[in-house]
């Protein structure tokens, strides 16, 4: 007789005993230690080359000189290209959508002399500063809906705004105006010192306030995220109902604005208008975006990584600097060298996501 204790479990072979749950656990185990570790986001490795080469150099210069790593070097590297971090952060926001701004420089040169022209007249510094921004945003705006409505190529409309500020600086002045009034020079002259040689300026606080402005637009609003919709698909970005012209021209708009702050920072830093200022500055605005981990084709990057690629570029003049026996030239030629890797990393990025 077949008892009910040796009646075999339905779906349990009769020859083999019934696993246990402690069984089953052990067996598990294995399975579990061999699982792969989870891959870092490829949203995230321009990101992470960026700091590991921003931190590969302030080891090599606190190794290889004294007082590198000092508060007053590195007060400098911000106070020095405060300019540069605001106009950077108006690139990224266009750079996001898959877009190009040649006309930064330009626009940051007329801000300036333009600037330096109204004070020498004696108009007072209210008017004068938001008059100059206003003069960038205007002509991001023009910019902004050649692009979206009339369908001109980024490149085109930049490059044609580029020359239209350029020649519009020559107009008001072939030399250098100087900036002589009060409040100008009692604001470039304003220095908070605190710390062991640490120090901050009005430039640097108004470029780190665009900053936080800048972070907080991108990620917190539905503005932003539309601009990352944008430079992931414009396509996509229509079928799901984002407002894509009106985020498209603000985009040039608020690179305009960054690009008219940033030339009068210059311009009151070095209390002078200059229609030759800024002359490559938009390779150099560029150069810092992509350095700083945003793709050229849009839809991920960060202003936070941008401000990162800025401080590298100012890291490279320093290192070049410190060590004395090296052309201003080699600079560019780091940053080429820099350039070119981040580009690559990115086209790997790019075809591996095929």
């Amino acid at each position: 007789m077949v008892t009910q204790h040796d009646t075999p479990r339905a779906g349990t072979p009769a020859d083999q005993p019934v696993p246990l749950a402690s069984d089953r656990g052990r067996r598990r185990l294995p399975a579990l230690l061999q699982a792969r570790p989870q891959r870092l986001d490829r949203r995230y490795v321009p990101l992470a080359g960026a700091l590991l080469v921003f931190g590969a150099m302030l080891l090599i210069g606190g190794l290889r000189y004294d007082n590198f790593l000092s508060g007053a070097v590195m007060s400098n590297l911000f106070i020095n290209y405060a300019f540069l971090i605001v106009i950077a952060v108006g690139m990224t926001f266009v750079i996001l959508t898959g877009g190009i701004d040649l006309s930064v420089g330009a626009v940051a040169a007329l801000s300036g002399i333009l600037a330096a022209y109204l004070f020498q007249s004696g108009w007072p510094a209210p008017v004068v500063i938001p008059l100059v921004v206003l003069v960038g945003s205007l002509i991001g705006l023009v910019v902004g809906v050649m692009i979206h409505y009339f369908e001109v190529q980024p490149f085109i409309a930049t490059l044609a705004a580029m020359f239209l500020a350029r020649g519009l600086c020559y107009v008001i002045s072939l030399s250098a105006i100087p900036i002589t009034n009060e409040t100008i020079v009692a604001i470039s002259g304003t220095r908070w010192t605190f710390g062991d040689g640490w120090a901050i300026t009005p430039s640097v606080v108004i470029a780190l306030a665009v900053v936080a402005v800048a972070v907080v637009v991108l990620h917190l609003t539905r503005f932003g995220r539309t601009v990352y919709a944008i430079g992931g698909g414009e396509g996509s970005a229509l079928l799901m109902g984002l407002a894509v012209a009106r985020t498209k021209v603000a985009v040039y708009v608020i690179s305009g604005t960054c690009s008219g702050i940033g030339g009068f920072l210059f311009a009151a830093s070095s209390r002078s208008g200059y229609s030759l200022m800024g002359v490559g500055l938009e390779l150099d605005a560029i150069a810092a975006v992509v350095i700083g981990g945003t793709l050229l084709v849009g839809g991920s990057g960060y202003v936070l990584g941008s401000v990162l690629g800025v401080l590298e570029l100012g890291l490279i003049q320093t290192i070049i600097t410190f060590e004395g026996t090296l052309s201003s030239w080699w600079t560019r030629i780091v940053i080429g060298a820099l350039l070119l890797a981040f580009v690559v990393l990115q086209r790997a990025l790019s075809l591996g996501r095929r």
